[in-house]
């Protein structure tokens, strides 16, 4: 699927990594200009899930194309990263919104606080974003 200089496997654990990395996530403006900003994500098998807004940039850049690009890094020598990119799907289902706004916010801010960024993400116009790995590149031990 892409390059890899990492064990098979490798990617998931990285990106599923307690404490959570944040992914940086790239899009394109409708100008056609690059725009980056970081998401909480959490794996579904292969998939990357994660929320925004279908009003923010992010989201109507996903609405209109739906292709992305994601980017996970260690920055503590000797340094890693992993780089996805995908095609997206989205859903505004309620129930939907509810569990995986539940478990993103519990998987960034603790299982104590699940809950409560569970509701408070599962509200229009939230919408849950599916990420189907296209090209996958990871990065082990960048420095050796």
């Amino acid at each position: 699927m892409g390059y890899t200089d990492a064990p098979d496997g490798w990617w998931r654990e990285f990106v599923s990594a307690v404490p959570a990395r944040t992914a940086k996530l790239a899009v394109v403006r409708a100008d056609g200009s690059p725009h980056v900003a970081p998401v909480w994500v959490d794996l579904d098998g292969d998939h990357v899930v994660f929320m925004t807004s279908a009003d923010t940039l992010k989201g109507k850049a996903i609405l209109r194309d739906g292709r992305v690009c994601l980017c996970w890094d260690d920055e503590r020598p000797p340094f890693a990263f992993v780089t996805l990119a995908g095609t997206t799907m989205v859903s505004t289902d309620p129930d939907e919104l509810l569990r995986w706004g539940t478990r993103i916010g519990g998987r960034y801010m603790g299982a104590d606080r699940a809950d409560e960024y569970g509701r408070r993400n599962a509200v229009p116009p939230e919408m849950v974003v599916r990420v189907t790995p296209t090209k996958i590149t990871a990065k082990v031990d960048v420095a050796n």
